[in-house]
């Protein structure tokens, strides 16, 4: 993970208006949904490809292989694999389009492998001012007073809110807002999924149409998953 610490600025009402420090706890992972057969996953068939180097193969991390699941990292990407599920991600906001890559030209060899629905998903921690403002935005997220009487002390845990998706594609936009894990306290953490299907699971042959929805939609996604972050983040905080 990165440790640069960056500060956003926003211009509200004609004023510039500082957020709180975005940390250096950053994800973004691509998910897909499919059938898969694992055992293909390993580092020494992406360097095969050209799709990874020698040096990455070499220095693969691998956790396990196995014909129901496999799991390795490099030093800026990790793969797990199931019979249902592909997941890649990186925690180096560098990296987030070469993870893209791979993924793109891995599925367009594969070309044949059923993908029936994929997520974009996008994960920043931004540390609060103090724990006042911290315990102010969980009860402005998730107001106590229907729990008064029902559980002692409530506090959120995590919030999810799912809305339609703003184009003609099938899915939806999630969103989660919860408590950061320490060190990142106090600190809010943003989650978001941009979930996509195709059109017609039932009969999917391949992969294509869930590659080519990566492709053409994956600037929009991070912008969207930038702005619905950054907009929250100066309400919850004004």
């Amino acid at each position: 993970m990165g440790s640069k610490f960056l500060t956003f600025l926003i211009h509200v009402k004609g004023k510039r208006r500082c957020l709180p420090k975005k940390l250096h706890s950053y994800g973004h992972n691509i998910v897909l949904l499919g059938d898969f057969n694992p055992k293909i996953f390993q580092p020494a068939w992406f360097g095969s490809e050209g799709l990874i180097r020698k040096p990455e193969v070499d220095g693969a991390k691998i956790e396990v292989v196995h014909q129901e699941v496999v799991i390795f990292t490099l030093e800026w990407l990790k793969i797990e694999v199931t019979r249902e599920r592909f997941w890649a991600a990186t925690l180096q906001e560098s990296y987030d389009e070469p993870v893209r890559d791979l993924v793109v030209s891995t599925f367009r060899i594969l070309r044949h492998t059923p993908l029936r629905k994929m997520g974009i998903n996008l994960e920043e921690h931004f540390q609060i001012q103090s724990e006042e403002r911290w315990h102010s935005i969980g009860h402005t997220l998730a107001p106590k007073e229907a729990w008064e009487g029902v559980v002692l002390n409530p506090g959120m845990n995590s919030l999810v809110i799912q809305g339609t998706r703003p184009d003609n594609l099938k899915g939806y936009v999630q969103v989660n807002v919860g408590p950061s894990p320490p060190p990142v306290h106090p600190g809010v953490r943003f989650g978001v999924n941009d979930h996509f299907e195709v059109e017609k699971p039932d009969s999917v042959i391949g992969g294509d149409e869930i590659m080519n929805i990566l492709e053409n939609n994956w600037v929009e996604s991070r912008k969207r998953a930038v702005t619905i972050m950054r907009t929250l983040m100066e309400r919850l905080n004004g």
